[in-house]
């Protein structure tokens, strides 16, 4: 089976276009503040704008203009790739980042919405550069390739195999029976919380350009601040709990979401992984507001906020702090780390390895100890009260053998870079999850910068696999995926 190039380089260029664009949006950051990046996001724009351009009108005039599933995993692959890329001209222009190592991966960390940085002085750079670091993570938060889905059919390309190989979780969850129909709502629910995020935080006295960065990154799970210690930097309960909520539906499906705002509350309250995140959420925050209020001395009020709001941050994996979970105890910081390996809702921004996996996992579990005992009994795991395919189960256990693997793998990379073995476990936790801190000298008031530019190459993939959910790119290193007779 061929792949048809013209329509993929085709759908390349209108990313890049959009992508371009974007950019521009810095320059009113840049007037409106006198910032000095104005040349660079301008340049970068140019370049994004006119490449995408040239190679659209190049490839336009395909009469086959049908995408199979095997086009949209190289499509999917190579627009985080090349946006990435891009995505890092500006840094690399205005001279805010010099070094392209460091530019690829800041710009990566926002597009795949892991919050890595590796600034040490982020209240140092120009306001319309940290404003473009922020809409990377929006516009990744959603997927470009969503974005896209409600676009190209206008232009006669299908988007149906993109979003299956974009979304997040075990299936889509179409709200409508049109993709793009779908998309278009997914995006009007997304810009509407952002700006409704970010009035909110007006009223708590944040001012505008931070309050419309931290409504960027939170509805995006991405965890980029404009401030040195993140949302720490503000010391007020209100802005803290109004985050907290907005983490948490970030991290929640926003299918549900949008039928939640809809009035169909019922369609909420039975779903079977919401039940389980939420509830998860409230048991880690009561333990953990317990151990807070234990080994410190904040009082009860402190001690429920700063727990709630780091056990959202991380199982969300949006990665905003207040508090250095890793001070607290070593139990909290264990605790902590194996957050990273939750991630939120199947359908949400959020990444990590999703909860629905773990449902299925643990149903499955408890399923082959009956199986055991009853080895000619058929019994199927249930989802929500109904039966999920034998394929779908497979598919989890193969997506958790393969995550754990290559986080094996990528710990034991990091280790032979040169990293010390805490540093490296969780570099890797937290690049592969998209959480953003990690432990060891990456921890929560820490930053990547002092790593090796190897190390940062291979964090740099870890989150694109992880924001890809691996089989999207772990099928293009296959011989299988290349065979034209497939």
């Amino acid at each position: 089976m061929k792949f048809n190039w013209k329509v993929l380089l085709n759908i390349q260029g209108v990313l890049l276009m959009f992508n371009g664009a974007f950019m521009l949006l810095g320059l009113l950051i840049s007037f409106f503040y006198e910032q000095s990046g104005w040349k660079g996001i301008l340049a970068a724009a140019g370049v994004s704008f006119l490449t995408g351009l040239i190679t659209w009108l190049a490839t336009r005039k395909q009469k086959n203009k049908e995408l199979r599933s095997k086009d949209g995993y190289l499509v999917v692959t190579l627009a985080w790739i090349l946006m990435s890329f891009f995505g890092s001209l500006p840094y690399v222009f205005s001279g805010t980042i010099p070094s392209y190592p460091d530019a690829f991966f800041e710009s990566m960390s926002g597009f795949t919405t892991t919050g890595a940085t590796i600034l040490t002085d982020i209240e140092a750079l120009p306001k319309d550069i940290l404003f473009w670091r922020s809409l990377t993570q929006w516009i990744g938060g959603m997927g470009i390739i969503v974005l896209a889905v409600a676009i190209l059919p206008i232009l006669g390309i299908g988007g149906m195999q993109l979003f299956v190989a974009e979304a997040p979780g075990v299936t889509p969850d179409k709200l409508k029976p049109r993709i793009r129909d779908t998309a278009k709502r997914l995006w009007f629910l997304y810009i509407g919380l952002t700006l409704l995020e970010t009035v909110l935080l007006m009223l708590g006295g944040m001012n505008f350009y931070d309050s419309i960065n931290h409504g960027l990154t939170t509805m995006a799970t991405g965890g980029f601040s404009p401030k040195n210690a993140s949302i720490a930097f503000y010391d007020s309960a209100y802005l803290q709990y109004v985050i907290t909520v907005f983490m948490f539906l970030a991290g929640t499906s926003f299918s549900l979401t949008y039928f939640a705002f809809k009035g169909a509350f019922n369609k909420v309250w039975q779903n079977e992984e919401f039940r389980y995140y939420m509830f998860s959420v409230l048991i880690i925050i009561l333990l953990s507001t317990i151990g807070i209020y234990t080994i410190s001395d904040v009082g009860l009020e402190k001690s429920f906020r700063d727990a709630a709001f780091q056990v959202v941050s991380v199982i969300s994996t949006t990665g905003f702090i207040t508090a250095d979970y890793t001070s607290w105890a070593p139990v909290m910081t264990v605790i902590f780390f194996l957050l990273m390996f939750i991630g939120g809702s199947a359908g949400s921004t959020a990444g990590g390895v999703k909860v629905v996996r773990h449902i299925v996992l643990l149903k499955n579990s408890v399923l082959e100890m009956k199986r055991q005992v009853h080895p000619s009994a058929i019994i199927p795991v249930r989802l929500n009260g109904k039966a999920i395919t034998q394929d779908i189960t497979f598919n989890v256990l193969a997506f958790f053998i393969i995550y754990i693997t290559i986080f094996a793998l990528g710990s034991i990379t990091m280790a032979l870079i040169g990293v010390d073995f805490m540093t490296a476990i969780g570099a890797v936790a937290t690049s592969l999850g998209n959480v953003g801190p990690g432990l060891g000298t990456v921890g929560p008031v820490d930053n990547f910068a002092h790593l090796p530019a190897a190390a940062k190459w291979v964090l740099s993939f870890l989150m694109l696999l992880g924001r890809l959910e691996l089989f999207t790119v772990l099928i293009l290193l296959t011989p299988y995926f290349w065979n034209r007779n497939v």
